[in-house]
């Protein structure tokens, strides 16, 4: 079993930053990925960022210059340093974890939410 907590969400001006932080703990295999979703009002769940643990790393298009993850694996965290924010980057943001085996189990936390507004 995986637990995540995620902190460092709330309200911030366009143009503005945030940084996103999500402590794993439990089970925790040393090959794994992790990562950060988000979801929007009346959209669906969508991949910000994620980052194997290994280096290699994913962006969705809209975050890509904006967004950086990075991860520290002996503390078990990855982060989301997330710099001038959009008013349509506003939503819910959920830690993701998953580890190396094939048919492993989904981990999410319950969510931060964001906000980008004046």
């Amino acid at each position: 079993q995986v637990q995540l907590v995620e902190s460092g969400g709330g309200l911030v001006q366009p143009g503005g930053s945030l940084r996103l932080s999500c402590a794993a703990s439990g089970s925790i295999f040393s090959i794994n990925v992790m990562g950060w979703y988000r979801q929007a009002a009346g959209k669906q769940r969508e991949l910000v960022a994620r980052m194997f643990s290994g280096g290699t790393t994913n962006y969705a298009n809209s975050v890509k210059g904006r967004f950086t993850i990075s991860r520290d694996n002996a503390k078990n965290t990855v982060y989301l340093q997330m710099n001038s924010l959009k008013p349509e980057d506003t939503a819910v943001y959920y830690c993701y974890y998953k580890n190396s085996e094939r048919n492993a189990m989904d981990y999410w936390g319950k969510g931060t939410l964001v906000t980008v507004s004046s």
